[in-house]
């Protein structure tokens, strides 16, 4: 009987400088901005503003112009993915993900979708969007007025996770207003079939699980799509002994590959990628990546680990931005952070806004 060989050993430093590779954060890139978005797969994108740190973070000499003409033409889409939360993607990627994402978006409704008439709402929001866009607010005030035995948030919410929306951008700082305007968004052919959407997965987030492919794109039952591409993958062993797949050729540096401070935005993709998120973050850190009303915080990178939060504060005269470290920090490792906080200020805030670098608490270890 032969013995099934088990998986090569990849340490959580190689996991972690392989995801920071594809993620276009171990160097920064010379990619434009909707190349660069198709090659993270996605970005998710809950507020207008993260994906501009965010690139800004990842591409060299990223200005705001370069995100919001890509925008603002179509190249790049922003509306309900995976997980039924904001992702911007390129239209070609809405085109292949979106009827993907359908049966989590359906689920998502949950017993809500046994009291509404989910084939009625669907027309009347597609008749609505046909002819022009509508605000959240707008669209849940039609549809209640069409079907006012039903809650209003519902009957907008079955309407959001049903008919292919997108965001509308405009001429707002980041692309978009407080209330964005929805449009219909009717992507173009079948969808990416389950192993399609695990290669790309793989190719942005890998070296990766099951469970991790699973928790990222919220679909379940991911294993036979696995399976079915076990002869295209390569196996890993992880520190905890689970089995990770990859692509063959795709990027996994050497352990002691330098990895530089980097300063992600809120809901950044690359803390949410992983059910196990701990080739980038320590899990005694992990309770700090999520505030109590689950926003995702804005976090710190060094040596490819997450070691603390960071917020902006802005004054009349002053943009300061304040980290708060998980523990203490050596002093090259706070100015390497301090060197990246003073960029990314110069480069984001006000040009009349002196850049400042706080540490909260003050400890250097």
């Amino acid at each position: 009987m032969r013995t099934a060989t088990r998986p090569p050993p990849i340490s959580r430093r190689e996991l972690a400088r392989a995801t920071l590779a594809r993620q276009l954060l171990l160097e920064r890139s010379s990619l434009a901005p909707v190349e660069a978005v198709a090659q993270l797969g996605a970005m998710q994108a809950q507020e207008p503003r993260p994906p501009f740190v965010g690139l800004w973070s990842r591409l060299a000499g990223f200005r705001d112009e370069h995100l919001l003409a890509p925008l603002r033409s179509g190249a790049l889409v922003r509306g309900p993915l995976f997980r039924a939360t904001l992702h911007l993607v390129t239209e070609a990627d809405w085109a292949s993900f979106r009827p993907a994402c359908q049966p989590a978006l359906s689920a998502a409704l949950g017993k809500r979708a046994e009291t509404i008439d989910l084939a009625a709402v669907v027309a009347r929001t597609r008749a609505a969007l046909a002819e022009r866009p509508y605000t959240a607010n707008e669209l849940r005030a039609l549809l209640h007025a069409a079907f006012p035995d039903h809650d209003e948030r519902a009957l907008g919410y079955a309407a959001r996770m049903h008919v292919p929306l997108a965001l509308v951008p405009t001429a707002d700082r980041f692309g978009f207003p407080r209330d964005p305007s929805l449009r219909l968004a009717e992507p173009a052919g079948a969808g990416a079939s389950a192993p399609e959407l695990v290669l790309r997965y793989l190719a942005a987030h890998g070296p990766a699980s099951v469970a991790d492919a699973q928790e990222w794109l919220g679909l379940g039952g991911l294993a036979p799509a696995f399976a079915a591409l076990r002869e295209q993958l390569v196996s890993f062993t992880d520190e905890r002994g689970r089995e990770l797949h990859d692509l063959p050729d795709a990027p996994r540096p050497h352990a002691q590959t330098p990895a530089p401070a980097r300063l992600l935005p809120e809901f950044d993709s690359v803390m949410l990628a992983h059910a196990d998120r701990s080739r980038l973050i320590a899990d005694e850190h992990r309770p700090h990546l999520t505030t109590r009303n689950l926003r995702v915080n804005a976090i710190a990178l060094h040596d490819a680990q997450a070691v603390g939060t960071w917020t902006i504060k802005r004054a009349a005269k002053t943009a300061t931005l304040e980290l708060a470290p998980f523990k203490p920090l050596s002093k090259a490792a706070l100015a390497e952070l301090e060197a990246e906080a003073l960029a990314l200020l110069a480069a984001n805030e006000s040009a009349t806004a002196e850049p400042r670098f706080t540490v909260n608490p003050p400890t250097v270890s």
